[in-house]
C-alpha cells in the first residue's frame, strides 16, 4: 500500500529553502559539514566529510561518537521537516518553511555498531510516525564502503 507521501514532489523553492536552512543556517551543521543528499518525503540522506582542521572531533582517523550522534540527530530532525513539508503542500514553500521553528529533539538512542573510519560517511533517516505533537524517527550511518557503523532512534516534538 502507498503512503501519501510517496506521491509527494517537493518544489525547487522548498528543497532550495531547506537545504539553505539545514547546510547554512543551523551553524554546527555547517561546522560538521553535513550536506544533504537526498530530500524526499519518506527519505532523507546526507553525507559529511573527514576534515582534519577540526581536531577535536576526531581522533586517529576515527570520527568521534558525538559527532555520530549530533549527525544523526540532525538527519532525524531534517527527515522530520520533510514529513512536516509533505504534509502541507496545500501552502506555499515560504509558509511550510515556517513551520521548523518549534522543532525540537525530546529522546535519541544511538547503537554505536563498528569504529568509523574513513574518508566520508552517508547517512539515511526517515520518519516511522509523524503524529500532531511528537515525530519518531530511524537512522542510519554507513563507512564509504556501504557498512551499517552505527544506527539510532530519535524523538522529536513537532509543535
Amino acid at each position: 500500500m502507498k503512503n501519501k507521501s510517496d506521491a509527494v514532489e517537493f518544489e525547487s523553492p522548498f528543497v532550495d529553502g531547506l537545504r539553505d536552512i539545514f547546510e547554512n543556517k543551523i551553524v554546527f551543521n555547517r561546522v560538521l559539514g553535513l550536506k544533504i543528499t537526498s530530500l524526499r518525503p519518506e527519505e532523507v540522506a546526507g553525507r559529511i566529510e573527514m576534515k582534519n582542521e577540526l581536531v577535536g572531533h576526531y581522533t586517529h582517523n576515527r570520527l568521534h561518537g558525538g559527532v555520530i550522534s549530533a549527525t544523526l540527530d540532525a538527519l532525524g530532525g531534517l527527515a522530520v521537516m520533510a514529513a512536516i513539508g509533505a504534509r502541507h503542500m496545500d501552502e506555499p514553500p515560504s509558509q511550510r518553511l515556517q513551520r521548523f521553528g518549534k522543532l525540537g529533539t525530546i529522546d535519541l538512542r544511538i547503537d554505536y555498531l563498528r569504529p568509523a573510519i574513513g574518508e566520508y560517511f552517508e547517512m539515511k533517516a526517515s520518519v516511522m510516525r509523524l503524529g500532531s505533537r511528537v515525530a519518531s524517527t530511524r537512522m542510519e550511518f554507513y563507512g564509504a564502503d556501504g557498512k551499517l557503523m552505527s544506527a539510532g532512534s530519535g524523538a522529536y516534538i513537532v509543535s
